[in-house]
């Protein structure tokens, strides 16, 4: 450093000597910082005051980067020391001690961030004690209960989120980590005896139902069909409470006895059904009734000439008789639809012709109309102002609310129609 000497052009903080030379002054004393070529002294002294303003933004945005917290304590002190030494050392014209002095005070707010960061872990580790005591108790728990089918899982998950959390101390960690280890050794031993018990049980209940299966066939011949039908019905509640014999072996045992019940009873329905033939006349008038029925009726256009229609027919179909059984539903299920489209064709009418609906529906196409409009303002303003991410948003809207308009209109054509 060389003592200050006369400039012919001072300023507060350097000065340029008559060869070019530009100079900072730091405490009466002075240090060369470098030359401009061919530029006036006004120029080369702008020049080295602009890396100083240069430094100064640099100063202002690490203590906005410190005080938000962006960095950590270790971090934020090394980025300050780093700052420091360079405008110190810096090839500068400006307040250069005054711009490292205003990284005095980020020291307190570091040593401040710092323990709170202290604070917060130690809040973490507790928070983890905390839930690593629930996860031992959870799995102690499991440990001892019966959850065959998604305890495996659940000890799977707890593990995972095990591995999440931050360690504790090494003693509290491994005595918690023991218990848990433990529950799970101990449902996994219990799991393996429940299942080996599972395979003789099965065992059995497989010896039990192909016995069942023998004294099912004993009875597949006989004609005896009521006993026989409850002597079946009694073998199917000994099947039921001899238990699982596993899937696969369940799936093909239980093939061969619903094949031979199926078999004692198609010719029971066999007998039944030539039983049946005196009700065939009366099915072919159902039938024919139906058929005419449905052909006058149907598509109901008029209701009230609809529905009287309906009770003639009904009339003259509830004097004919029974029909045979597996008949049955097949001729409710199309009396059923005469009747519920006669009830459909009423239910529309009268949603057409009430004013009220009318009405509704004209309030939603205006409500619908209105919302569009005061979203096609709000675009027009949007493209005014070059607001991209309004436009956007106003034109999905306006799309979504078009085909609410349109679905509501055609409702609203419908009624009026």
């Amino acid at each position: 450093m060389e003592r200050m000497t006369e400039s012919p052009r001072p300023s507060a903080f350097g000065r340029v000597a008559e060869d070019g030379t530009v100079y900072v002054i730091i405490q009466d004393t002075e240090r060369a910082v470098g030359q401009v070529p061919d530029a006036t002294p006004e120029q080369a002294l702008a020049f080295f005051e602009r890396r100083a303003q240069a430094l100064e933004v640099e100063v202002t945005l690490l203590t906005q980067r410190v005080r938000n917290g962006a960095l950590s304590p270790d971090e934020a002190r090394r980025s300050i020391q780093h700052l420091r030494t360079t405008i110190l050392e810096a090839n500068a014209v400006g307040d250069l001690e005054g711009l490292a002095a205003r990284l005095d005070p980020l020291t307190e707010v570091i040593d401040a961030q710092a323990e709170v960061r202290r604070e917060e872990k130690a809040k973490a580790i507790a928070e983890a004690r905390t839930r690593k005591d629930e996860m031992v108790v959870l799995a102690e728990r499991l440990a001892v209960s019966n959850d065959w089918g998604t305890g495996v899982q659940k000890y799977r998950d707890l593990l995972d989120e095990w591995k999440t959390l931050p360690r504790l101390d090494r003693a509290a960690d491994d005595e918690l980590w023991h218990r848990f280890s433990t529950a799970r050794t101990t449902y996994t031993r219990r799991r393996k005896a429940h299942f080996a018990e599972l395979s003789v049980a099965q065992g059995e209940a497989r010896e039990t139902k192909e016995a069942i299966i023998a004294e099912a066939e004993s009875l597949a011949q006989s004609s005896d069909w009521g006993s026989t039908a409850a002597a079946f019905r009694t073998l199917m509640a000994r099947w039921k409470a001899a238990g699982g014999a596993g899937r696969h072996i369940d799936d093909a045992l239980w093939t061969r006895f619903r094949a031979i019940q199926d078999d004692f009873f198609t010719r029971r329905s066999e007998v039944f059904t030539a039983q049946d033939e005196e009700f065939q006349s009366n099915l072919t008038a159902k039938l024919e009734l139906l058929t005419k029925a449905e052909s006058e009726i149907l598509p109901v256009t008029d209701v009230a000439k609809a529905r009287a229609a309906y009770r003639e027919f009904i009339s003259a179909f509830n004097v004919l008789g029974r029909v045979p059984a597996d008949q049955m539903k097949a001729v409710d299920s199309r009396v059923r639809a005469i009747e519920s489209a006669i009830d459909e064709a009423d239910r529309r009418e009268w949603a057409r012709t009430d004013p009220q609906t009318r009405a509704r529906a004209q309030e939603t196409v205006n409500l619908f109309a209105t919302q569009i409009a005061k979203l096609q303002d709000q675009l027009a303003k949007a493209e005014a102002k070059g607001d991209k991410s309004q436009i956007s948003k106003a034109t999905a809207s306006i799309a979504t609310y078009q085909i609410w308009l349109d679905q509501a209109q055609q409702t609203l054509d419908e009624l009026n129609a």
